[in-house]
């Protein structure tokens, strides 16, 4: 009766493992919308193991049916959450370990001059419309496909110069409103359209740019540089976190960091 009580290395290391993998998953969803779904499927699997283990065979058997088709509804529910989980889980240990022989190996040799001069570029278009209270949206492809995000706006694959993106923000031009995503040290499209992002924790006072930046930093791992139309503050974002208000000396800091 008491070898429920009697615990060995595996045990422990296998409780350990689901809570840091529920743990991770916490942190993923915190904030937005799924959160209340997920506390809700962990309360219906608790009552399902309670009364599997008090043997109420009927009450088993229809949450057994629900919890059999609901794993595949929970992955077409949460492919966002889980491609985040994975996107971070790759990046943090392949992609951003440079100096590891993964990293090397799966991000291979990089153009250290072309993005010295890329980073300076943005800086310079950047604090340029901040002064004018020109509104943008910079993204920064890393290694996640943005193809998708691409179709939606308007192929340019032009050298980045200060003109070119002051210009492609001019309150009238007619690719103002939308993204710039810039990809192997190219501007490759303008005007592309962004998800916005279903956190519920974002300021009121964040606009349309500071929520699409955000949208697609959470779902993959490119970076976004938002000059705000309303107060020209530059902001900085990765993997869902802002960093407002920051200089443009900062933002290169960032940027080649």
């Amino acid at each position: 009766m008491m070898d429920f009580i009697n615990f060995s290395f595996i045990d422990i290391l296998d409780i350990l493992m689901v809570t840091f993998i529920l743990y991770q998953v916490y942190k993923l969803i915190k904030g937005t919308a799924a959160l209340n779904i997920f506390i809700a499927v962990i309360l219906f699997y608790v009552i399902y193991l309670l009364v599997k283990t008090l043997k109420m065979e009927l009450m088993s058997m229809i949450l057994g049916q629900f919890i059999g088709v609901g794993m595949i509804a929970l992955l077409i529910l949460f492919q966002q959450e889980i491609r985040r989980f994975l996107l971070h889980v790759g990046t943090t240990y392949i992609t951003r370990s440079r100096n590891s022989f993964l990293g090397k190996i799966f991000s291979g040799k990089g153009g250290a001059k072309s993005q010295t001069v890329i980073t300076q570029i943005l800086a310079e278009a950047c604090s340029n419309m901040s002064k004018k209270y020109t509104g943008a949206l910079i993204v920064i492809g890393h290694t996640s496909p943005l193809e998708m995000y691409v179709e939606t706006g308007d192929v340019i694959d032009a050298k980045p110069s200060v003109r070119l993106l002051e210009n492609i923000f001019f309150k009238n031009a007619p690719l103002h409103d939308g993204a710039v995503i810039i990809l192997n040290n190219r501007i490759h499209a303008a005007r592309c359209v962004l998800p916005s992002s279903e956190n519920m924790d974002i300021p009121a006072d964040f606009g349309m740019r500071h929520r699409a930046a955000l949208g697609i930093t959470e779902i993959t791992d490119a970076v976004a540089v938002v000059v705000s139309e309303e107060t020209g503050r530059i902001s900085y974002v990765e993997n869902g976190k802002i960093e407002h208000n920051i200089t443009p000396d900062r933002l290169k800091s960032l940027i080649n960091d």
